[in-house]
């Protein structure tokens, strides 16, 4: 079965969310192919894990100060700031062979087709095997690395997280170009300064970025390029590059307007 391939540039947190929403309810219906989606983030968003408590775990004060839209995600984890980085959503029917299997087995298929775009960048990067939780972490998801989540030299470089809904695989992740640490622990609530500073000095060891490993920072095009070779390759799929269709577009704005810009949502928990 031949995939949809779509580049959606920069574009606002609400909408991104919104899109890989109205992406999956449309696979659901078998109204569109498996869709491979590329995106960033234009203004800077903060994704919060569906569980996670905004008013316990997030400064919004210091998010509206620093033009940080704050968005709730569909899918699980941990905080994530979105700026400087490829976001890529992979969203396909959860018995087709590029995802099936337990959550653990198509993050596994899924990290091929990231192992293979970073490859295709001259990184090396190895499959984490999962962090015992022996040690205090932030509310940040690159605070640690989840089972299959992908590492250089231990570091986190792409987080992941994935949702199952109406028959269908949502996994969406963040390939870290650039990461502004500071901004990042700005956002977040701490129970004192001190464990601030504490688990700021830890992320320091456990996140890694492209840009940091190659000494330089790819195009955004560089790495669409990568990547959709990545996961051609390394999940055996054909891309076929596609656009989002008008009803789509529709249910999406719809989501947008109804869900992720509202409070009800995003203050969920």
């Amino acid at each position: 079965m031949q995939w949809r391939l779509i580049d959606s540039g920069s574009m606002d947190p609400y909408w991104n969310m919104a899109v890989d929403e109205a992406i999956l309810e449309a696979v659901a219906a078998g109204q569109v192919p498996p869709t491979l989606r590329f995106y960033a983030w234009q203004p800077p968003g903060l994704s919060l894990g569906y569980f996670q408590r905004l008013q316990q775990e997030v400064d919004l004060v210091a998010c509206q100060r620093l033009g940080v839209k704050v968005v709730r995600r569909l899918t699980g984890g941990r905080a994530v700031l979105h700026e400087h980085e490829l976001t890529y959503s992979l969203i396909a029917p959860q018995d087709h062979p590029a995802v099936s299997g337990s959550v653990l087995e198509s993050y596994l298929k899924i990290s091929r087709g990231l192992l293979t775009g970073l490859k295709n960048l001259g990184i090396d990067a190895c499959l984490a095997e999962g962090k015992s939780g022996t040690e205090p972490a932030s509310s940040a998801c690159f605070d640690a690395p989840s089972r299959y989540e992908l590492t250089v030299e231990g570091k986190k470089l792409v987080g992941s997280a994935q949702t199952r809904k109406q028959g269908v695989v949502l996994q969406h992740g963040s390939i870290l170009v650039r990461l502004e640490t500071e901004k990042l622990f700005a956002c977040l609530r701490f129970p004192s300064e001190e464990m601030r500073r504490r688990l700021l000095s830890n992320f320091h060891q456990r996140a890694i970025t492209i840009g940091a490993i190659l000494g330089r920072e790819p195009e955004y095009e560089e790495l669409v390029t990568a990547f959709t070779a990545g996961f051609s390759q390394g999940l055996g799929i054909e891309l076929q590059t596609g656009l989002l269709t008008e009803q789509e577009k529709a249910q999406a704005a719809m989501l947008v307007a109804e869900k992720y810009s509202q409070e009800s949502w995003n203050n969920l928990r």
